[in-house]
């Protein structure tokens, strides 16, 4: 595997750097999350049309830039070193895939173009804090229960006819909470679920913006550069998206292992700018004559902090290569983005525990994803279920002797092959002393 950058992908990053360095500083970031928008409207355009980077893993036939997911694990790393507040990660992270996977040939070529060039944009709802468990990255749910499993609670479809007056189709109701961007994404993908406890399956539906009975409301959250909002479908219209056959479990789940990467790197880049954005202070900060940055104690934690982020975006760049590996990349990036930014709150001393101080966004950026795709400990369990790791040694090899039993019939044991026992130990002598 050659795992050297090629000159497009460094053209990419040092353009994006370059934009975002003059248009996403944080106090552009503080005006941008306070918007109707929660995000720069131009600034998202602009991205677009010069790098095409919501469409930069979507293929050329649909108007995308036909690179490959890699590609867009490297430029997130920008996104998240400038903690650019966009509808990216719900729209070419999570939606696009999904819609690439499981949508029909008409809904791919109506649906791909606008989503790549910037004029759409998509959120994927599921009902309750599930989105990790959706996207298999904190556990795996064969049987879709995250999706309401039939019961009270969670988004339920049902097919309608034309005789029932509706014109057919499909209705949703229910109502799905934390959708990153659904209170302006134009186009929300719900996860829902049908079929009862017969047939019990779930699905992905297709829902436009204007659609009657939808009521979507922006939440209060921690992390204000990852909008979110509750979704209320009173029996809404929905597109079905692909066919009721459509394995809608597996595409979230190798949905999940790409968007991991993606989330990894924009840790790792957030990572990356608190602690450049520390060692820059603690070279000013002077006490008793002499900058802070001098003292050893000072230069020990910052060691520590470098070393943390190196291996977590050598992880991260593994990982955009091998997306299985993207559960243990998303772990360790989250904790180093943890401990850098709560070492960088420290390192600034009394001014960096204000509220409003630069450091928190970086903080609260960490706690945010910790609680939406985390915590790190699922991650790291999940990982390990699936390699195998705790696995029961002792049961392999039973179930390999039982079955060659079962299949060949025990072979006669000569007399002169048969097991002897050992004679037993001489016992000691007692001496008198």
């Amino acid at each position: 595997m050659d795992a050297a950058f090629t000159a497009e992908q460094d053209e990419i990053r040092r353009t994006l750097r370059e934009i975002l360095g003059k248009r996403c500083g944080p106090d552009e970031v503080k005006a941008a999350v306070r918007t109707a928008a929660g995000h720069d409207r131009e600034l998202w355009q602009q991205l677009a049309r010069q790098l095409g980077l919501p469409g930069i893993a979507v293929a050329e036939e649909y108007g995308g830039v036909g690179c490959s997911p890699a590609d867009l694990v490297l430029a997130c790393e920008e996104t998240g070193r400038a903690l650019l507040p966009s509808p990216l990660l719900a729209t070419a992270a999570l939606c696009v895939p999904l819609i690439t996977a499981l949508g029909g040939d008409a809904q791919r070529s109506a649906l791909l173009p606008p989503l790549a060039t910037g004029g759409l944009t998509a959120a994927l709802a599921v009902s309750g804090p599930a989105l990790a468990t959706a996207l298999a990255l904190t556990g795996e749910d064969p049987s879709g229960q995250w999706s309401g499993g039939g019961r009270a609670g969670g988004v339920q479809a049902r097919a309608v006819t034309a005789a029932a007056g509706h014109g057919g189709g499909w209705r949703l109701y229910g109502e799905a909470a934390q959708v990153l961007d659904g209170h302006s994404a134009g186009l929300l993908l719900v996860a829902a679920h049908t079929g009862g406890f017969a047939r019990s399956r779930t699905l992905l539906f297709l829902v436009r913006e204007d659609a009657p009975g939808l009521v979507r409301s922006r939440q209060a959250v921690l992390d204000e550069t990852r909008p979110q909002a509750r979704i209320e479908l009173r029996d809404v219209p929905a597109e079905l998206l692909g066919d009721e056959g459509a394995d809608v479990l597996g595409a979230l789940a190798a949905t999940g292992r790409t968007a991991a990467a993606v989330l990894a790197a924009e840790a790792v880049g957030a990572a990356g700018q608190a602690l450049d954005r520390t060692v820059e202070y603690v070279r000013q900060r002077e006490q008793f004559g002499r900058a802070i940055g001098s003292f050893q104690a000072v230069k020990h934690r910052l060691a520590d902090l470098y070393v943390r982020v190196q291996a977590a975006r050598s992880a991260v760049y593994y990982a955009a290569w091998d997306p299985d590996q993207g559960g243990l990349a998303l772990a360790q990036a989250l904790e180093t983005l943890r401990v850098t930014a709560g070492e960088a709150i420290q390192l600034h001393g009394g001014i960096g525990f204000t509220w409003e101080h630069d450091a928190h966004l970086y903080f609260k950026r960490a706690a945010a994803d910790e609680l939406l795709f985390g915590p790190v400990h699922r991650l790291r369990a999940h990982a390990a279920d699936r390699a195998g790791l705790f696995a029961d040694p002792a049961t392999a090899p039973v179930e390999a002797s039982a079955a060659s039993s079962a299949t060949s019939p025990p072979a006669p044991t000569p007399a002169s092959t048969a097991p002897r026992t050992s004679p037993p130990p001489p016992a000691q002598e007692k001496v008198a002393v």
